[in-house]
């Protein structure tokens, strides 16, 4: 399964994994003080490698920054070796290697499974390994895991939205195990999007999402789907935002039987980045009328 639409948890997260304030000297996994310390400097040393691996302008400039990422590397190699409990230091590493600048996947799930043995209440590793247990097509897994870490945090959007991906784009993977019925699944993919976007209302991304999951619902949904993409017309920056939800509103008319509608909605759309997406809509309303012509004439 392709991965590139799921949300993912970036390197911000690993300062999340330190224990504050007054749990600092407390025992977490191995996490003692001076192994805090440790990580802590470790993850100050790859923040300012990352920073510069996102500033790079070209690959030359990027390969002159390996030195850098991989004293991370070895960075993190030390502090487990002395703190092999530490279960954050597993997670920071994991997820390090998940970075884009880094791109070292395989080894970052090893990595997670490894953090989440040694302490199973960290979310962030739960939501990472699902993330990759999904790239993987290990969807059910990937469920399993979304579902934990949003039995940790109920109220972080993120995990709900990627319980409802999972089973929207993982659907058939699930059905195949007769555990699940295609109305309950829809009706939990559905939940779950909603969940998402109640808590997370400025994530606009959140929203567009659960808005197509109305088209793949066995029976689809298409007045709430129109409704959604009416809501979040107002609410994205820019035209080519608003005219790209104009374009699933037009397809969300045409499937409504409101043809007149959609061509006026599809008209309105003029952001030459658009150009490609409108003949693209364009070409499947007129195939759909030459197909309903052929048939009239049968």
């Amino acid at each position: 399964m392709k991965l590139l639409r799921w949300a993912k948890t970036g390197m911000a997260m690993c300062v999340c994994l330190l224990p504050a304030g007054a749990r600092a000297a407390e025992p977490m996994g191995g996490g003692t003080s001076e192994a805090i310390a440790a990580l802590s400097a470790v993850v100050a040393g790859q923040k300012k490698a990352l920073a510069e691996a996102r500033e790079a302008g070209d690959s030359a400039e990027l390969e002159d920054l390996r030195p850098r990422l991989q004293r991370v590397v070895d960075g993190y190699e030390a502090l487990l070796k002395k703190y092999p409990d530490f279960a954050a230091g597993w997670a920071a590493y994991g997820l390090f290697l998940c970075d884009p600048a880094v791109e070292e996947r395989r080894p970052a799930l090893a990595l997670l499974l490894k953090a989440n043995g040694l302490d199973p209440e960290i979310p962030v590793v739960k939501n990472q390994i699902g993330v990759l247990m999904a790239e993987e097509g290990r969807v059910i897994d990937a469920f399993n895991y979304f579902l934990a870490a949003s039995d940790l945090v109920p109220t972080e959007a993120l995990y709900h939205f990627q319980i409802g991906l999972v089973l929207d784009e993982g659907r058939d993977v699930f059905l195949k195990t007769r555990a699940w019925k295609r109305a309950d699944l829809d009706k939990s993919m559905l939940s779950a999007f909603t969940r998402a976007v109640a808590l997370a209302p400025d994530r606009t991304d959140f929203a567009y999402r659960a808005a197509e999951a109305f088209y793949s619902l066995e029976e689809p949904r298409w007045d709430e789907a129109y409704a959604a993409w009416a809501a979040l017309e107002s609410r994205v920056e820019g035209d080519v935002a608003a005219q790209t939800v104009r374009l699933q509103m037009a397809r969300v008319r045409w499937k409504q039987g409101l043809a007149g509608d959609a061509r006026e909605l599809l008209a309105s759309v003029d952001e030459p980045a658009l150009a490609t997406q409108k003949a693209k809509l364009a070409a499947e309303f007129a195939a759909e009328d030459e197909a309903e012509a052929r048939a009239e004439k049968r």
